[in-house]
């Protein structure tokens, strides 16, 4: 149960089906989409209902449960509806983890005992990954030794099974006092860090200050921010992380402004199949949610937008990679091994 700073989850399991807060809606309307099938789960990754890397994996679990369901035994429906989901979304490496789990556990099981196996296993990975985000709350949080920290995107209960990533760090340090203040990026296109993370951090009584990505740089030169602290959806063998387009910038200011950067994911985020950054597949959604806010035009007729979902930071401008695992200090490809080389 929630406890503390942290009373949100995003994803519920009731009346055999899954019950997904849509994030599209935040801050405005907390509404929840009841989806019976593996299709309306797909469709709702795909639209962005629900987003950040772990919280997609755990989708994708209960979109299994119910392709399960729908299969009746037929392995051809099952592994199809399981391909449909994992092509929702291609970079979060979560999605993929999740699924292949889901099909090795129907490939063991009896036909009649996918539905009911396939849910204790998705509970048990919802469970696992909140656990995990206290773990690693804990861990990053005794990195940071006061004054502000700026934290981009959502990497919340949001984002997650629930207590967060990047945020379950913000949320333990600041519960130890470690933190003095808390910035947000707003996160273009769709302001993830103004809808989401604002809101996350509000309802948990948690002060945020929110910041647009351009003013970023003059915060960092000010020297009141010690570590800009954000989640990943993809980290590579050689310690590169692929995470919400404008990371890498920060980063680089970040690395600038002598202020230290963490990256913030569970160990089902790290990929050590993918040797490094070039090799993670980045997502580049519609133009016009670059040229549009809100359904309405925001640029003059015939402009083109370019919209990349992620970005990949260099494991050189890294200073911590905190799981639940452990910490990867100065990550590069033996320390990332030492401690991931058995995945």
């Amino acid at each position: 149960m929630p406890t503390g700073y942290d009373q949100v989850r995003p994803l519920r399991w009731e009346n055999d089906a899954l019950l997904m807060l849509d994030q599209r809606l935040l801050p405005g309307e907390e509404r929840w989409l009841e989806l019976r099938d593996a299709d309306g789960v797909a469709d709702a990754i795909r639209a962005m209902a629900v987003r950040g890397a772990p919280a997609i994996g755990i989708a994708a679990a209960y979109g299994a449960v119910l392709a399960a369901r729908e299969a009746g035994g037929d392995w051809a429906h099952l592994s199809s509806a399981l391909d449909r989901l994992g092509a929702a979304r291609p970079t979060a490496v979560n999605l993929e983890w999740a699924l292949q789990h889901m099909r090795a556990l129907a490939e063991r099981t009896a036909a009649g005992e996918w539905f009911r196996a396939m849910l204790a296993e998705a509970h048990a990975l919802h469970e696992a990954d909140v656990e995990a985000n206290r773990r690693m709350g804990e861990l990053g949080g005794t990195l940071i030794e006061g004054g502000a920290v700026l934290t981009h995107c959502n990497t919340g209960s949001l984002a997650t099974g629930g207590y967060g990533t990047a945020l379950g760090v913000i949320r333990s340090a600041w519960g130890e006092g470690r933190i003095t203040k808390v910035y947000a990026d707003e996160t273009r296109p769709w302001l993830q860090g103004a809808r989401l993370t604002a809101w996350e951090l509000v309802r948990d009584g948690i002060p945020v200050t929110l910041l647009c990505e351009g003013a970023a740089a003059s915060l960092l030169a000010g020297g009141e921010v010690g570590w800009v602290v954000v989640g990943a959806d993809r980290i590579a063998a050689n310690g590169d992380v692929a995470n919400k387009i404008g990371t890498y910038g920060l980063a680089v200011l970040a690395r600038h402004h002598g202020v230290r950067f963490m990256v913030v994911a569970p160990t089902s985020t790290v990929d050590m199949r993918t040797a490094s950054g070039a090799d993670i597949p980045i997502e580049v959604r519609a133009e016009d949610e670059v040229l549009h806010f809100n359904g309405k035009p925001v640029a003059a007729d015939g402009a083109r937008g370019w919209n990349p979902v992620f970005d990949v930071t260099p494991a050189g401008l890294i200073d911590a990679i905190v799981t639940e695992a452990g910490i990867v200090e100065q990550p590069d490809l033996a320390g990332m091994s030492q401690l991931f080389g058995a995945r």
